[in-house]
């Protein structure tokens, strides 16, 4: 055992596996360890680090906004965070009313939709009743007590029930939809693509459907872009794909590129379900982060990476096929959110094998590899990958 592996397993919390290497720096799609080796990071913190590590933009941002303000608690605001309130308000399509909470992760934003959902409690009678809140199995939405309680993960809940109540999990199909909304229903909370599930589409015109009844019982549809979002998928969010518009949509991972941040964005009348100290954070929207984000946008729209994750996307679906492996039995997601299904339980260990070839992916299950590369990603990369994981293959 290395020094750091007695360092890390004397001191941290054993909530995590023991760590695959100790990072040191990175640049671009690559990242180095304390000894010198080079990975190709097709993970990218998971779907984090939008624009790869050490991009000139952050850098500068980051720099730059920590020598004038770094923090100011939420009893004043600052330029970079009402920037972004109406960046975020303009590219989600919620316009105004539109309104903007800022939080620190996706857990955070999810806990945020969560209580905005328990605000939606009165139905067309005005009694109160619409008291449940729906979500789908083998989804996820983060680890506090009430996004724990949206994941469709009952091995994930079972060791801190009794969770928050009012949540019921349904299968991911529109049957499902059609027999479980109605008026009793406050809030749906969907994942566009299950990212933690191993990369799982939703069935042709779920979200058209959801949003239709939805609108119908007078439900809150909540999308949860957290992994999906900032052009992940080839668009600034995947329900843009579907020509909808959600009634909110919680935000995180790629866009601070690096930076914790968090955000939940509302759209209409559900801009005014939440008031005036009914919920709030120490941190969150402070100038820091927020200048980063501004940055984060500013760099996908001037180098035009939402078309580059459809285009790269489309490319690395060539190269899994042309790899002709027996083990591969499909790939899922969209843009540069990919999941290669496997035909045996060995994602663990091909995980393995592609890091001792010096590429960074991640088995997102038993029987499925997650890839989420940086927004930034060219030929070069790919070329790598293709090696790579060809080189990762054939050692099994």
């Amino acid at each position: 055992m290395t020094n750091w592996e007695e360092r890390f397993g004397a001191s941290m919390m054993r909530t995590l596996a023991p760590p695959l290497a100790v990072l040191v720096r990175g640049y671009g799609c690559w990242v180095w360890d304390d000894k010198g080796n080079r990975y190709l990071d097709f993970l990218a913190g998971i779907a984090v680090n939008s624009l790869g590590h050490a991009h000139p933009a952050v850098v500068a941002a980051v720099s730059e906004q920590v020598g004038t303000l770094a923090h100011v608690s939420n009893y004043f605001a600052t330029p970079p965070e009402i920037e972004l309130a109406e960046r975020l308000k303009q590219i989600t399509g919620a316009g105004d009313p539109g309104r903007v909470f800022f939080c620190n992760s996706g857990a955070e934003a999810n806990e945020a939709a969560f209580k905005l959902a328990r605000r939606n409690r009165q139905n067309a009678r005005g009694d109160g009743s619409r008291t449940r809140i729906l979500a789908l199995h083998n989804s996820f939405h983060g680890r506090t007590m009430g996004s724990m309680a949206l994941t469709g993960k009952p091995q994930m809940r079972e060791p801190f029930e009794p969770m928050p109540g009012g949540v019921e999990h349904i299968d991911s199909t529109i049957e499902a939809l059609e027999r479980e909304l109605d008026e009793t229903v406050a809030a749906l909370f969907v994942e566009p693509v299950k990212g933690e599930a191993g990369v799982v589409d939703l069935p042709d015109g779920y979200l058209e459907r959801a949003r239709d009844l939805c609108t119908r019982h007078g439900v809150l549809l909540i999308i949860d872009e957290v992994q999906t979002g900032i052009g992940r998928t080839g668009a600034w969010f995947a329900y843009q794909h579907y020509g909808i518009l959600p009634d909110a949509v919680t935000i995180a991972k790629g866009l601070g590129g690096g930076v914790p941040i968090g955000a939940l964005v509302t759209f209409g009348a559900a801009s005014e379900l939440l008031t005036r100290g009914q919920h709030g954070s120490t941190f969150g929207g402070n100038p820091l982060v927020t200048a980063t984000a501004n940055a984060v946008l500013d760099a996908i729209e001037e180098e035009n990476l939402i078309a580059n994750a459809t285009a790269r996307g489309e490319q690395l679906r060539e190269i899994i096929a042309r790899l002709h492996s027996p083990l591969i039995t499909e790939v899922r997601g969209r843009g540069l959110l990919l999941g290669i299904g496997l035909a045996e339980p060995v994602a663990l260990a091909l995980s393995a094998a592609a890091l001792e070839a010096g590429l960074i992916i991640n088995a997102a299950n038993e029987s499925s590899i997650r890839l989420a590369p940086p927004l930034i990603v060219g030929d070069g990369e790919l070329e790598e990958f293709e090696r790579r994981l060809a080189q990762a293959l054939a050692a099994l």
